[in-house]
């Protein structure tokens, strides 16, 4: 990509997007590594029949979903950006008194 391309980009677009990518990165490895503490868990408990002891990989799994949840609500459901809040009350207005 030439310098051209990078100049024509909306810059709030161009973060959402970066915003979006970090997102899915954070998921794709959440993922793929707890899906790799339960498979350790698996291949390393004694028996599993034997007593009602609560899974090791449970307290990373929900520690780290608790962050990605986070991380989720703040990129998709909340919006940081002041101009956005602006436009959307504009809106109301104008549909208000329209």
């Amino acid at each position: 990509m030439d310098a051209n391309e990078t100049d024509n980009r909306d810059a709030r677009l161009w973060m959402e997007a970066k915003k979006r990518a970090g997102f899915k990165s954070h998921l794709i490895s959440f993922m793929l590594v707890n899906a790799l503490l339960w498979v350790i868990w698996w291949f390393t408990v004694p028996d599993i029949s034997q007593g009602r002891q609560i899974p090791w990989p449970l307290w990373p799994l929900i520690g780290w979903g608790i962050g990605l949840t986070f991380h989720y609500v703040f990129t998709y459901l909340v919006r940081h950006d002041g101009q956005r809040a602006i436009e959307r009350e504009y809106e109301k207005l104008v549909n208000k008194n329209a």
